[in-house]
């Protein structure tokens, strides 16, 4: 007989030890239980947001004519689900200025609970838009369209609040405000004047308070201040004034079901939609681009993800229409807030809405104490300044005028959407004309040479007067066509080919300048070429249209990962792959041709390491112009084995005597490390570090600094800005001064076979300055002075750079 063996399903109480002990030897170790944490810095600005939202929310609901309460409502949901859903991790969404007179419109046409039932519609419709993957389409609006209908928006605002400042009741319309402003300055509430004028006074000056005592205050928002003062001014002198009236909860109205015609719900329904959506998406734009100055940011809280934003602002418009809320959008104010009190993550936003909720449960009898005035007087404000200076300059400086002009006016005076609608067709009209108007004009200059210039977009519009133009250009004779303008379609590059090819067949020249009056061997296409060939002393221009469109994604952050910049040797072999690809067909003769007869450089050019002076830019320059040489500082150390430096003595004698080149520039930078490093502490005599050492050949500059009692070198006849920019400029005159003792330059001098320049590149303003004497600018006689090469500026005129000498530095 067989004994029977229990298995482990007959005596499930039953373990196998060693089984079990081997499973647990091998088995990862627990996790970890997840905590929930938050960091201080989101925290404090969660709060810092609060202050700002609390008196806004109800502003904005009061001149939206909507319950106060709403304004809380939005503003808890947009904390909260906005926050939590949204794809901007660091935009605060709730009710915004710039809904106000949409939401207005609405609750005076079809009352308050049909205005809750367009909010969620149009909360479903961003939903729709979000899974379509369109957020990017609202960035191809003009921003003359987006900013004149702000600035529509905040002229109704402003007006409809001042009537409330005055102490009366605002109209329906914005004409009819106007209308009615002088029967209401008559009839000025002088309680109401007062505490509006008490909290635009404070607006304005409490951001202003200076000292240590100003930076202090100003931690604390102005609008709440404004606020509480005005409350507290009312209560203590007993005014009679309307103030905030926050029913109870029990009665607040929900939505209902949409009470009105079919077409005009689904216009309200639109302009909600697109007023939110447009504010909100370039709101995340604009905080991205806050958002990469900060260092301390992890990189989920640098970019926001477009498509995900509109679905969390259609979420947080789905829970506030239904729960009687206003429409939310994200808020630029107090996103930037946000940003600036250092947030980290959507914790502060969530936690923002969390403190709202808070208010609404627990300070309603402090929030009845608020004069409407002064809540009018806030929104107005808000209005005011929603007409900004600073996108009417940019307007201005695009031509874009008269869409900013007409958005503007269509909004106050017909509405929103149809404003937008106006703004839209008119932005489009200009850029028709803009493409169609190209001017073609053609000149021949005393020395016969005929010059066809094109001012504007290149296309099939203009061919015929194109070609008419080339046609006046007689048989033989040569011809310089000037291209100014981005884009040639392949109509008009065939028209140009063709004639170029007769023209010359006949015993004619043709030489074709693109921008900036680059001369190349062929027509200029954006559509045929990613990069013009090399020229002698000529820079290539690469076609930017691909990087702006990277730029921009980046600062959208809507750049799929795999059209980021690569780093490392992945970013080196893609640049390869790109000059191989692209570059070398163009450049390959040109290259030949040098490899053939040798380099014969005119000019030796020293200076610093630092990547941002890429000298074949700043001095359009090609291959074979330049003798480069590039060490920390654009140091040019004193000739001798003492100097423990052979390297840059051989380069200056190599490119003297072997060379022969004609001139050498000491190009020193703002900003240089090198510079800044000797201010910090210069390094002693036992220096042991291999930057230490090289850094010593910067010393006689630091002591020539100290020993002048004013700026030596001067900037465009301005002193240095600092003393880092003073000792960058000092820096140059001394190292041409080294450059003259070693002997290979010292005899050129002599045999008058060479020139020594200075130079000085503004990185920040990506400006050149050659050196010359100080005869004007306020600076000595014999004083360097860094003057601007284009032209007649800062009393230094357009004769510097040309070789005259410079007694103290040598300059020849």
């Amino acid at each position: 007989m067989s004994a029977c063996v229990p298995t482990r399903a007959s005596d499930p109480d039953r373990t196998d030890e060693p089984t079990a002990a081997l499973r647990k030897a091998h088995s990862p170790p627990p996790a970890p239980p997840r905590r929930f944490r938050i960091a201080g810095a989101d925290l404090s600005a969660s709060v810092s947001v609060f202050l700002i939202a609390l008196p806004l929310s109800l502003g904005i609901a009061l001149a939206t004519g909507a319950p106060l309460e709403s304004g809380l409502v939005a503003a808890a949901v947009g904390g909260l689900v906005g926050g939590l859903v949204g794809g901007s991790p660091l935009q605060v969404s709730g009710p915004a200025a710039g809904l106000t007179v949409v939401t207005a419109e609405l609750i005076q046409r079809y009352g308050w609970r049909t205005t809750c039932a367009v909010t969620v519609l149009a909360g479903i419709a961003q939903l729709g838009l979000g899974c379509l993957r369109v957020a990017r389409t609202a960035l191809a609006v003009s921003p003359a369209v987006v900013h004149g209908m702000l600035a529509g928006i905040g002229v109704t605002i402003a007006v409809a609040q001042l009537h409330i400042v005055l102490g009366g009741t605002p109209d329906s319309s914005v004409l009819a405000n106007v209308a009615a402003l002088p029967h209401q300055l008559a009839a000025a509430h002088p309680a109401a004047v007062a505490m509006s004028m008490l909290t635009l006074g404070l607006l304005v000056l409490w951001p202003k308070l200076p000292g240590r005592v100003g930076r202090v205050a100003r931690k604390v928002p102005a609008a709440l201040v404004a606020v509480t003062a005005a409350a507290t001014a009312t209560a203590v002198f007993g005014l009679t004034l309307p103030e905030v009236d926050l029913p109870s909860w029990s009665s607040h109205a929900l939505a209902g079901l949409p009470d009105g015609p079919v077409l005009g719900i689904l216009a309200a329904v639109l302009t909600t939609t697109l007023v939110c959506s447009v504010q909100s998406l370039l709101g995340a734009v604009a905080v991205d681009k806050l958002a990469t100055a900060r260092t301390d940011l992890p990189p989920a809280a640098r970019r926001s993800h477009l498509d995900r934003e509109l679905l969390g602002q259609g979420a947080a418009n789905i829970v506030s229409g239904s729960l009687g809320g206003l429409p939310v959008a994200g808020v630029a104010v107090r996103s930037t807030a946000n940003v600036n009190a250092g947030a980290v993550s959507r914790n502060s936003t969530m936690l923002h809405g969390v403190w709202v909720v808070a208010a609404t449960l627990l300070l309603v009898p402090a929030l009845e104490l608020i004069p409407l005035a002064s809540l009018a007087a806030l929104v107005m404000a808000v209005g005011i300044r929603m007409v900004s200076l600073h996108h009417i300059r940019t307007v201005t400086r695009h031509r874009e005028v008269l869409v900013y002009v007409v958005t503007t006016v269509g909004v106050v005076a017909l509405g929103v959407l149809e404003g937008v609608g106006l703004g839209v067709a008119v932005a489009v009209g200009v850029a028709l004309h803009r493409l169609a108007r190209t001017r073609i004009t053609h000149e021949e200059d005393p020395h016969g040479v005929h010059h066809v210039r094109v001012r504007g977009q290149l296309t099939f519009l203009a061919v015929p007067r194109l070609s008419r133009a080339l046609h006046q250009v007689p048989h033989g004779a040569s011809c310089v066509v000037e291209l100014d303008g981005s884009f040639m379609d392949h109509a008009a590059f065939e028209a140009l080919q063709d004639w170029q090819k007769s023209h010359v067949a006949e015993g004619g020249s043709v030489e074709v300048a693109g921008r900036a009056g680059a001369r190349i061997a062929e027509p200029a296409s954006a559509a045929h070429s990613c990069c013009r060939p090399w020229t002698p002393w000529r820079n290539h221009h690469c076609d930017g249209h691909r990087s702006q469109e990277a730029a921009t994604d980046a600062a959208a952050g809507t750049a799929p990962e795999t059209e980021r910049p690569r780093r490392g040797g992945h970013q080196l072999a893609s640049g390869i792959s790109a000059f191989q690809r692209n570059t070398a067909p163009l450049v390959r003769g040109e290259l030949a041709r040098l490899a053939r007869e040798g380099q014969q450089p005119t000019q030796l050019f020293l200076t610093c390491a630092d990547s941002r002076v890429v000298t074949s830019m700043i001095t359009s320059s090609g291959p074979g112009d330049l003798f480069v040489v590039r060490n920390v500082g654009n140091l040019v150390p004193l000739p001798g084995e003492e100097s423990g430096d052979d390297s840059v003595a051989a380069a200056i004698e190599y490119a003297v005597d072997v060379l022969k080149v004609q001139s050498i520039t000491v190009c020193g930078h703002s900003g240089c490390g090198a510079m800044q490093a000797l201010l910090s502490g210069p390094p002693d005599g036992e220096a042991r570090t291999p930057l230490a050492r090289w850094l010593r050949h910067g010393l006689p500059s630091l002591a020539r600094v100290a020993d002048s009692g004013r700026p030596e070198a001067r900037l465009a006849g301005r002193p240095p800005a600092d003393a880092a920019e003073q000792l960058c400029l000092t820096n140059v005159v001394q190292q041409l001064e080294h450059l003259r003792a070693h002997p290979s330059v010292a005899r050129a001098l002599e045999r008058g076979a060479l020139d020594l320049h200075g130079m000085y590149f503004h990185v920040g303003e990506a400006q050149a300055y050659l050196l010359t004497e100080g005869e004007r600018g306020g600076a000595a006689p014999d004083d360097p002075v860094f003057g601007h090469v284009d032209g007649v500026e800062d009393g230094v005129d357009a004769g510097v750079g040309d070789g005259r000498p410079l007694s103290r530095s040598g300059l020849a």
